[in-house]
């Protein structure tokens, strides 16, 4: 690996931290693409992401517990029914074309920009009504069971879809949400990192060097998350969820006319669509 590769690598995964500390999102949107773009394969770059994705959250939950903002029951009550869950997802997924996949997803990221709005405004009308309409419990791990079947369905997961269903369905503020979310992260990418380490599709150098950047990006941006108005984070949110919609329909184009050029493509398609679950 050359001195500009590993240039390229710290700062890819800088940005991957301060996206995953900020947003709670684990960034393989931005460290996945970056090592295909290096030359590594799909599967490469999938599993190298998870080892920088494993020491990401982790990093950033000890912050957040360090400053008290971690909530281990939070974490356990939906990161568990979302890792039991992921595989009923992906059982359909297989069942489904990867263009309609990857372009519902997008419409329900465009859907999200509107409800977590819609969800700042309700918020309004529920001060006088404080009693709960489900047991509380239930209703954490039946969020957790939908972000993980979604997760497994849409093959992006993680933050994109946990942290606007934390608002919407268990009315989270939007920073516990994110600090949740980066929590349940480190659930799901150990048990990614495990199963790519024994098939031995990591490559640990380069995880390292990404999970490096990450650690220093997610120090910085889960230190700075609390001191800035909900509205800026909703806003910061709102636009990245914009921008990621843009590039899932993009993916999607390509992916219809990848079919559509010789049928037969449609196994490879769902394969290499089905495994971008730590974004």
């Amino acid at each position: 690996m050359i001195d500009f590769s590993w240039l390229i690598l710290v700062t890819g995964g800088l940005i991957s931290g301060v996206i995953a500390g900020l947003l709670g999102i684990g960034g393989g949107i931005i460290t996945i693409p970056l090592l295909v773009t290096l030359g590594y394969t799909p599967v490469q770059a999938i599993a190298t992401s998870s080892l920088a994705i494993v020491i990401t959250s982790i990093s950033g939950s000890l912050q957040n517990w360090w400053m008290g903002y971690f909530d281990f029951k939070r974490v356990i009550y939906l990161g568990i029914p979302a890792f039991l869950t992921t595989g009923i997802g992906v059982y359909f997924a297989n069942k489904i074309p990867s263009y309609i996949i990857l372009f519902t997803f997008g419409i329900i990221l465009l859907a999200n920009i509107y409800l977590i709005e819609l969800r700042k405004q309700l918020a309004f009308k529920e001060i006088e009504n404080t009693a709960p309409a489900f047991n509380p419990l239930v209703s954490k791990i039946g969020t957790g069971g939908a972000a993980g079947i979604l997760a497994g369905l849409f093959g992006l997961g993680g933050g994109t879809i946990m942290v606007p269903l934390q608002m919407l369905l268990l009315k989270e503020e939007i920073k516990v949400a994110i600090q949740t979310s980066l929590g349940v992260i480190v659930i799901t990418a150990l048990a990614a990192c495990t199963g790519h380490t024994l098939e031995g599709n990591i490559l640990f150098t380069q995880g390292m060097v990404l999970g490096c950047g990450g650690l220093l990006g997610v120090q910085m941006s889960t230190r700075t998350l609390p001191k800035l108005p909900d509205s800026t984070v909703s806003l910061v949110l709102r636009i990245f969820l914009g921008i990621l919609s843009i590039y899932i329909f993009w993916e999607a184009w390509i992916n219809y006319q990848f079919i559509v050029s010789n049928p037969i493509n449609q196994e490879l398609s769902t394969y290499y669509q089905q495994d971008f679950r730590l974004l």
